[in-house]
């Protein structure tokens, strides 16, 4: 495992972290391979892992408590997310602060992931959805403020809405944010215009989440295509989305070195990406995790394929089913 420095905090995390969306909540989940899969990922040096209070109302952040207590001895970095108040994902426009992020709101959240998480400060706190016309509202810079001066937060981060990486780039510039979680892979290059230059000018990290976009960089998915009732797949891959992603993925075939698998090839294209701080696929299996942490080796993908796989770009605008 390579590790890269995490902006201005100056932490050293593995460039391939770990996301914890999967084992709170998805179909199919089960706690005890999740727990294998966690300690295989400590094993192998995987140091940063990312959660959120909405992962099962806390299950997530509890099952990273498990891990923590089983290695006293070593230090793992833990981001989670406060969940909006009037629990809409994502955001939209016109949304008031008040209704999402009310500052004794935040406070209290970040109460219930300490005690969830069972550490006595959290490394990086991000607020799961943003509005970038909330930038100038003092309420959140004090509340953010508060919790560091109290020691219970030591950095603070957005998780920008979907296909929206512009949409936190007025925040980033008041000073008071660390770190942005991101959408960032082959088909979501929109980061490099705007967002990832103001991070590099302001050193402030970057969590890379999606690289797989959802599966489809899998080169798994098919227009059949199906999961258990209740997974939230079943509401992003709606028949459009599904189509046009299997199409795009499909397209990338041809371009999988060989002795390579597709998810390879998109971890290392971000890897290639020295603004990205670290890359947090979703690891439920052992597989899984040895398969993705493989990918830190330092060796990245050729020029040439670099410049195709560049020329996968696909702009997407946010849906009613792109939560």
């Amino acid at each position: 495992m390579l590790y890269r420095t995490f902006g201005r905090a100056g932490w050293q995390v593995s460039e391939i972290g770990y996301g914890m969306w999967g084992m709170g909540g998805w179909t199919e989940s089960d706690d005890a391979e999740s727990l294998r899969s966690l300690e295989l990922a400590v094993e192998l040096g995987c140091n940063f892992f990312d959660t959120a209070w909405a992962y099962g109302s806390g299950h997530s952040e509890k099952l990273f408590a498990q891990l923590q207590r089983a290695h006293p001895d070593k230090k793992l970095y833990i981001a989670t997310k406060i969940p909006p108040k009037n629990r809409i994902w994502p955001s939209r426009r016109g949304f008031k602060l008040d209704d999402v992020f009310p500052a004794e709101y935040i406070k209290e959240y970040t109460e219930l992931s300490l005690k969830n998480l069972g550490v006595e400060t959290i490394d990086v706190q991000q607020f799961h959805v943003w509005e970038d016309d909330w930038a100038e509202r003092e309420e959140w810079q004090r509340a953010l403020e508060d919790l560091k001066r109290e020691g219970k937060i030591q950095a603070a981060g957005i998780s920008i809405n979907r296909w929206e990486p512009r949409n936190a780039i007025r925040s980033l510039r008041t000073g008071h944010i660390d770190a942005v979680q991101v959408i960032y892979n082959i088909f979501d290059q929109n980061p490099n215009d705007e967002l990832f230059p103001v991070c590099a000018e302001l050193n402030i990290a970057v969590i890379a989440r999606v690289p797989f976009d959802e599966g489809s960089l899998t080169g798994t998915l098919t227009n059949d295509s199906k999961w258990a009732e209740g997974d939230w797949r079943n509401g992003y891959f709606v028949p459009d989305n599904l189509k046009a992603s299997v199409e795009h993925a499909d397209a990338l075939k041809p371009l999988v070195p060989q002795n390579m698998t597709m998810p390879e090839m998109a971890l290392r294209w971000i890897l290639a990406n020295k603004t990205v701080s670290t890359i947090i696929p979703g690891m439920r299996k052992e597989k899984n995790v040895r398969a993705n942490i493989a990918a830190s080796d330092g060796m990245l993908l050729n020029d040439d394929l670099m410049r195709e796989l560049e020329k996968h770009r696909w702009d997407r605008t946010p849906t009613d089913w792109s939560q």
